[in-house]
């Protein structure tokens, strides 16, 4: 590839991109008569000082809110154009997908293994075909980080995302209107961090800071876009799709519902296979992404309920010992994707102090 179209990839992707991103989300949001006028002026306004859009806003405003829904709703169209659109990555003459060459950094094969068993625990990596998974194993990059090491920063642009091999890490964020920065997570081996400033070409949402001396497995930006980021957003998008259904987690808000994805795992089975028993005490809540399945009350004689892609069930182990109150079996091979009770606990506390946001829904589960 050229310098000239590195260049120019380069500039579309820092200079052009960010500016356009913000400014189709405003034109939604006001609907200009005269879209030429307003733009202009809009874009003159921006000179004394360019905002950032984040897309990731805990304490937003009302307007705020409704241009975060517009930028969501902007990347569902997206997904069902077949060119590449202003949000998109930019593919085009100066970009062209087939002359990626991802980096490829020498690995013993201990190494590949164990960035192998610890991506697979990702929902991000876990679509890819044997091809993408060697690339990607390729070009990480382990990194170590020392006791009080800021790993990622809020704010700042992010080229890299992490996957965790050895050591804690804790997760700050910076709320508007408050001084001190709040504890959000810990992460531990086998979780990652920094892919929604990739996915969404956003800045960091948050702050990571080693609390261990800490190992990591970098990926880098161009990887990551040419290879994992479409199948990564497609799954992101469909688990907060079914997550925002779930009435037991309304009281959640969207960069809530955004973490939560992280902890998800895949699991797959066989047509015919039970995936919970009635009466059994359970600890996951399961998501459908592929696939039927059928629940039945008292010993599997009365058909109360036909699942399918975009349900769940399960839900109520996440706010405590319940006995399954039926039994779930496949009726086709699926997909799911589970998140148990220690890993929701671990991340959002507990679930009743989610609930209690909303009284009467919390009211509502005490009861059930």
């Amino acid at each position: 590839m050229s310098q000239k179209k590195v260049t120019i990839q380069e500039y579309i992707t820092n200079k052009v991109k960010p500016v356009f991103d913000q400014l189709i989300a405003r034109i939604v949001i006001e609907k200009p008569d005269d879209v030429y006028e307003w733009s202009i002026n809009w874009l003159q306004n921006q000179k004394s000082g360019t905002q950032v859009y984040q897309l990731i806003n805990h304490d937003l405003s009302e307007e705020e809110e409704e241009e975060e829904e517009v930028v969501l709703e902007l990347k569902q169209q997206q997904k069902q154009q077949t060119r590449a659109a202003v949000s998109a990555e930019v593919y085009g003459d100066y970009n062209k997908k087939e002359d990626f060459k991802p980096r490829f950094i020498q690995k013993s094969e201990a190494q590949i293994e164990r960035i192998k068993k610890r991506i697979l625990n990702s929902f991000m990596f876990q679509a890819l075909d044997e091809k993408d998974l060697n690339i990607v194993l390729g070009a990480m990059d382990e990194k170590k980080f020392q006791v009080g090491e800021v790993v990622i920063k809020q704010g700042d642009d992010g080229n890299e995302l992490y996957v965790i091999d050895e050591g804690r890490l804790e997760c700050y964020k910076k709320f508007t209107g408050l001084e001190e920065e709040k504890l959000l997570k810990t992460y531990i081996p086998g979780e990652s961090f920094g892919e929604l400033a990739l996915l969404y070409n956003a800045p960091r949402a948050a702050t990571i800071k080693a609390i261990d001396e800490v190992t990591t497995f970098a990926l880098d930006r161009e990887t990551f876009n040419n290879i994992v980021k479409f199948s990564a957003i497609k799954k992101r998008e469909q688990m907060e799709e079914i997550l925002s259904k779930i009435e037991l987690l309304q009281s959640m808000d969207n960069y809530e519902r955004i973490q939560l994805c992280d902890v998800f795992k895949e699991e797959k089975h066989k047509a015919g296979e039970t995936i919970i028993n009635e009466g059994e005490i359970g600890d996951r809540i399961y998501l459908i992404i592929e696939g039927e399945l059928e629940a039945y009350w008292k010993g599997q004689t009365e058909k109360v309920y036909d699942y399918k892609p975009g349900d769940y069930f399960g839900e109520l182990a996440l706010l405590k010992n319940t006995p399954r109150q039926a039994t779930v079996i496949a009726k086709t091979d699926v997909v799911l994707l589970y998140c148990d009770f220690n890993s929701f606990r671990r991340l959002m506390g507990p679930l009743e102090e989610v609930l209690k946001r909303n009284t009467e829904r919390y009211e509502k589960y005490l009861q059930q």
